[in-house]
């Protein structure tokens, strides 16, 4: 499920993209001016968790190398991902990861359709620092491995979790607290002799490591869960309804087309019964199936979609949590830029009124991982820069954007799919406020 009005997770199809040989290297083509300034709120747009198809590596095609600043408590790992190189030295058409330490080395995949990067150098409440991998090893497989490694040495493989769309780890909420965005995809497919196409979403889960436990923690976003819900019920109207419970429920008097009514009918009722349970309302859940289902069919289709989750992710997790939406946390904890670390003090140091005030600022800004621009629909204008206003969050990711001159919607969503190290304060992650003069590659 993606979460609705207006925090929908869109697959981004811009087709120009940048990246960083080294997170130690200057921002090659992308960021050279970087300060601290307050996010212009008539043009500011935020995004829930983003996930997007824009890979590290995707049939051998794209590449990444870096290690972590000085500033965060594990470094000295290199991570690498790029194209198998033959032994006549071309690239093939499947990519590869590692991570290198002094002379050694842990070879994470090979000869694989795609291997992303989803966080490097989060805190996922794993003991270490960690970098994840999304690893899909045929593009006609249905499955994506979900591989987080600590980023200390020895690297050690921290924990493996399998499913099918995506997986993004994120502080969606800016609570501090970063949660792993997926779907239960594997639940869904075959569900009702229906592929997995055939729905508009799988189920979301959402999940975070407590104690070093994989908790299901998907009851306290129900708001995300809420949102969805609305939108399907608009969707229905009594007719509908009424002309689906007086069917069989299984549709099975013939083989229903992507296009009928009944089986339009049926897909949305599930999908409303699925933001129920999989948000921890049982009985909410069970109540919205019997006002919408055919009765004669009740019990069948309720089992159905019990054993269906017992049988995804669930069977992954190490406990499910049934709090609800925690308390705001007091104060955002977005920090900023240092200037005493710019060119316009000189060498001077400021005189810092408190540490209060020392604590705004982080020991090292964000380090792009992974962007991509829109391209420009003049080729002329390729040389053209924008000025950017991001928050990304400790997990690396974007959760506004703002262009306070010359608002671009291309621009924005194309920043809700970059990903970044984070920001690093007293060697912990840390969510921040960066500007950016931006510049498309020539």
């Amino acid at each position: 499920m993606y979460p609705a009005s207006g925090m929908a997770m869109e697959t981004l199809r811009i087709p120009y993209l940048i990246r960083a040989s080294s997170l130690l290297a200057s921002f090659c083509c992308l960021c050279v001016a970087c300060t601290g300034q307050t996010l212009s709120a008539s043009s500011e747009t935020n995004f829930s968790t983003n996930p997007t198809q824009i890979l590290v590596c995707d049939k051998g095609i794209g590449s990444f190398q870096g290690k972590l600043p000085d500033g965060a408590s594990n470094t000295g790992v290199t991570v690498s991902v790029g194209a198998v190189r033959q032994n006549n030295g071309f690239a093939a058409r499947t990519c590869e990861a590692r991570l290198t330490w002094g002379r050694r080395e842990l070879l994470v995949a090979r000869e694989v359709s795609q291997a992303d990067i989803d966080v490097m150098g989060a805190d996922l409440g794993l003991g270490s620092l960690v970098v994840a991998f999304q690893i899909k090893a045929a593009a006609a497989d249905p499955l994506i491995k979900y591989e987080i490694y600590s980023l200390s040495k020895p690297p050690k493989l921290l924990r493996t979790i399998t499913g099918e769309d995506f997986f993004s780890a994120a502080d969606t909420r800016m609570y501090q607290t970063v949660e792993i965005w997926t779907t239960d995809a594997a639940a869904v497919h075959g569900f009702e002799n229906l592929p997995r196409k055939a729905f508009d979403f799988a189920p979301t889960v959402v999940l975070r490591f407590e104690d070093k436990k994989l908790i299901d923690v998907s009851s306290e976003f129900s708001p995300y869960f809420d949102q969805h819900i609305a939108v399907l019920r608009s969707q229905l109207n009594a007719q509908q309804l009424s002309d689906f419970r007086q069917s069989d429920g299984k549709l099975s008097h013939d083989k229903p087309s992507a296009n009928d009514p009944l089986l339009a009918t049926k897909i949305r009722v599930l999908e409303i019964v699925w933001c129920y349970l999989y948000s921890g309302r049982e009985q909410e859940a069970w109540n919205a199936l019997a006002a919408m289902w055919p009765p004669a069919d009740l019990e069948r289709i309720r089992a159905s979609i019990v054993n269906a989750q017992s049988r995804g992710l669930r069977s992954q997790v190490d406990g499910v949590s049934h709090k609800g939406p925690p308390p705001r946390p007091h104060h955002s904890g977005i920090l900023e830029h240092d200037m005493r670390n710019t060119s316009q003090y000189m060498g001077k140091v400021p005189d810092y009124a408190s540490l209060a005030q020392r604590a705004r600022y982080a020991d090292t800004e964000p380090r792009q991982l992974l962007l991509k621009i829109p391209p420009p629909p003049d080729p002329k204008d390729w040389s053209e820069g924008r000025k950017m206003e991001l928050v990304i969050d400790e997990a690396g990711k974007v959760r506004s954007a703002a262009m306070p001159e010359e608002p671009d919607k291309d621009w924005i969503n194309a920043a809700a799919g970059w990903k970044y190290t984070p920001a690093f304060k007293d060697g912990h992650p840390a969510a921040f406020r960066l500007d950016l003069d931006v510049h498309r590659d020539q």
